[in-house]
């Protein structure tokens, strides 16, 4: 990835939400909103494959917007919708995190799109890759050899990174932004 850009020491969830694809899109809303940011429908699948890491919040994927944990409703494998119920229970209000990858939660791997092929996926919007045939065409593809998919990995990685990159004349005046040594913390000075 390409280092030395310039960012904010704070940031606001406000102005990022309308930025990234929601959990329960469909496969027309998600090809949308990748388009509009200059990338294709195999991007946008290849760069789905980041759900092979990480956690969610239960709340992702069971709410007034989702109902994955539905068996009316859902295509969710009922094994793993089963185990989600029991995992995602709360008596006091909590909104319990799961892994998103039931497989390799804790490996950066191609295991993701097997993960959509058996329905063993949270995410309406990962389920909906299955429902238009370029997408679910990715899906197969991508799940069939990890080293291809790794590759088209790094290199959608390296597009969406060049995505409105921000120069100092993009703040407002007074603004406090900076090169961070790590991205993933504020510098401390």
């Amino acid at each position: 990835m390409t280092a030395g850009r310039y960012d904010g020491r704070v940031s606001f969830m406000n102005e990022t939400l309308p930025n990234l694809p929601p959990p329960f899109g469909t496969v027309d809303q998600l090809k949308a909103n990748f388009a509009s940011k200059g990338l294709t429908a195999d991007e946008m699948v290849t760069l789905s494959g980041a759900h092979t890491v990480g956690i969610s919040h239960c709340s992702s994927f069971n709410s007034s917007f989702s109902d994955r944990l539905n068996p009316s409703t859902s295509d969710m494998d009922p094994t793993l919708m089963s185990s989600l119920r029991e995992q995602c229970k709360s008596d006091n209000g909590t909104d319990n995190t799961v892994v998103q990858d039931i497989k390799t939660p804790n490996k950066v791997d191609n295991k993701y799109y097997k993960n959509v092929l058996s329905h063993e996926v949270l995410f309406d919007s990962d389920a909906a890759l299955m429902t238009a045939d370029d997408t679910s065409a990715a899906v197969r593809a991508n799940a069939k050899d990890n080293d291809v998919w790794e590759e088209k990995f790094k290199a959608a990685m390296v597009r969406m990174g060049s995505i409105e990159v921000k120069t100092r004349a993009d703040f407002f005046d007074g603004a406090t932004v900076e090169i961070r040594r790590n991205c993933r913390i504020v510098n401390s000075y």
